[in-house]
């Protein structure tokens, strides 16, 4: 039992000096233990251990906790190849650094962020100062939408206008300004403002922006820019073409002007003038039904009295009947009697004229209305007049048919968008027969233009036809365009009602 006991305790301590990692396992219990014989081993020499557990746990080796977060170290970029070999936590880790080598995609990348960076920090000025070999440059940033930089763009100008540079930048850099520019930029930037409006507000305040005046000679004052333009229009040759012919132009305007006398024209503001608001309560009151029997004005020339009743005509949804429309027509031709050069030279027949006309057993006859145009009656030529107005009834339609001397052609005006070749015939008929019955002359007007006007406003309702009709020959006869539509009829009859009253059309 001795023997066996001595055996056992020195297998015992052969077992604890070995490395547990070398057959395996690490576990502290063995339940089967090997002869001596089996473990010996020329490198390991037996030891004495106590038989106590405390002494026995010593001899096991101490576990070591491993460094779970990995290793963290600059990344140098160095050229050539090297390595070097540490020793982590009983392993290996190998850290190899290779040749690196930046190729043109890098520099590309390179290079376009720093374009970037340069482009943004000038995007922060409103001024911009470039200094190149002879010229310094000063940009307005915010009147630029993409500001850009483009040297082959500076290089084109010409060279009177880099010689004029040049001149202008020796002055400068010998009366020490582009110092003074320099330096103030410098403290501009070291502030860093918040916004571009504090530096042009520096630079304003501070008259800097004067030092850049770049001609000191006897055009002081004038901008720089101004002396550029001219040189350029000098050197253009489009620009000189185009010079001569508006000089040319000008010259043939103040010849036609002074042959042909521009007649004064009237405000647009005038067909469209408000009534005040007397003239309100003046037409309210005649428009009344309690004032339909009273006379309010007579109208000695066509000898038509207006009494309230006639007048009822202009209230809203009404048809306009033949003393309205006759009264209105003859006020138009006082007015442009009254003020010549203000309107056209025009006739108005009345609305029986074109029903007597049409009259004869053939549809035309020229002797029953014949005697309507002399020149005692009339107080001068028809053939005189520019425009000749003929109201057109049809039933319970009225249209306006129009003799332009002026323009030579036969016009027709109908608010409905309708067109009557039969008009157009009869009234060039009886233009014929007028000039051979008056002047004993014949005229031919088969080469006059049949126009049924088509670009006019349109009524949209079914009663205001006459309020239209009378209104294309006002603005006829004022030589203006027919500048109005549907929603001025309510005021038109408020108008014509107030100048019947008066007996005077504005």
């Amino acid at each position: 039992m001795g023997a066996l006991t001595i055996n056992r305790n020195k297998r015992d301590a052969e077992f604890q000096t070995l490395s547990p990692s070398v057959y395996g396992y690490n576990s502290l219990h063995v339940a089967k233990k090997l002869k001596s014989s089996s473990w010996s081993s020329p490198h390991i020499a037996p030891t004495k251990t106590s038989r106590s557990s405390v002494s026995r746990l010593s001899q096991y080796p101490k576990p070591v906790t491993p460094i779970n977060r990995e290793v963290h170290a600059p990344c140098i970029v160095v050229s050539g190849f090297t390595s070097t070999v540490k020793r982590l936590n009983g392993g290996y880790s190998g850290i190899v650094r290779q040749k690196s080598y930046i190729s043109g995609e890098n520099m590309n990348d390179l290079f376009s962020k720093y374009k970037h960076a340069k482009e943004s920090a000038i995007g922060a000025c409103r001024l911009v100062v470039f200094e190149k070999q002879d010229m310094t440059e000063v940009i307005d940033v915010d009147k630029e939408e993409n500001f850009k930089y483009d040297k082959a763009a500076s290089r084109s100008s010409s060279v009177e206008e880099v010689e004029m540079v040049k001149d202008a930048i020796k002055h400068i850099h010998s009366s020490g300004e582009v110092q003074e520019i320099a330096a103030k930029y410098w403290e501009l930037d070291q502030k860093t403002p918040s916004t571009s409006s504090e530096v042009v507000s520096e630079l304003t305040n501070g008259k800097m922006l004067e030092s850049l005046s770049l001609d000191r000679g006897s055009d002081i004052g004038s901008p720089f820019h101004k002396k550029l333009y001219e040189s350029a229009k000098r050197s253009d040759s489009k620009l000189r073409r185009i010079n001569f012919d508006i000089e040319l132009l000008e010259k043939r305007r103040a010849l036609y002007q002074q042959s042909h006398p521009a007649k004064k024209k009237e405000d647009l503001n005038d067909p469209f003038r408000p009534l005040t608001e007397d003239e309100e309560k003046m037409v309210d009151n005649a428009l009344s039904y309690s004032n339909r029997r009273k006379a309010f004005v007579n109208h000695e020339n066509s000898n038509i009295t207006i009494t309230g009743e006639v007048l009822q005509c202009l209230r809203p949804k009404a048809w306009l009947n033949d003393e309205v429309i006759n009264v209105y027509l003859e006020l138009l031709k006082e007015r442009e009697t009254r003020d010549p050069q203000k309107f056209l030279k025009c006739h108005f027949f009345n609305t029986f004229f074109y029903k007597k006309l049409i009259s004869g057993r053939t549809g035309y006859d020229y002797k029953s209305v014949r005697r309507w145009t002399t020149q005692k009656k009339l107080g001068y030529g028809l053939l005189e007049c520019d425009k000749i107005f003929v109201p057109i009834h049809k039933e319970i339609h009225w249209c306006l048919a129009v003799i332009n001397k002026k323009e030579e052609k036969f016009q027709y005006l109908d608010s409905l968008g309708g067109a009557d070749k039969k008009v157009m015939k009869m009234l060039a008929t009886y233009i014929t027969d007028e000039v051979k019955d008056k002047t004993g002359k014949n005229i031919d007007v088969s080469c006059w233009k049949q126009e049924f006007v088509t670009d006019l406003p349109n009524q949209e309702n079914g009663y205001d036809c006459g309020m239209f009709m009378i209104k294309y020959a006002d603005f006829y006869s004022r030589d203006i365009g027919l500048c109005f539509n549907q929603e001025h009829m309510p005021y038109f009859r408020l108008r014509t009602a107030k100048e019947i009253l008066r007996l005077r059309a504005d």
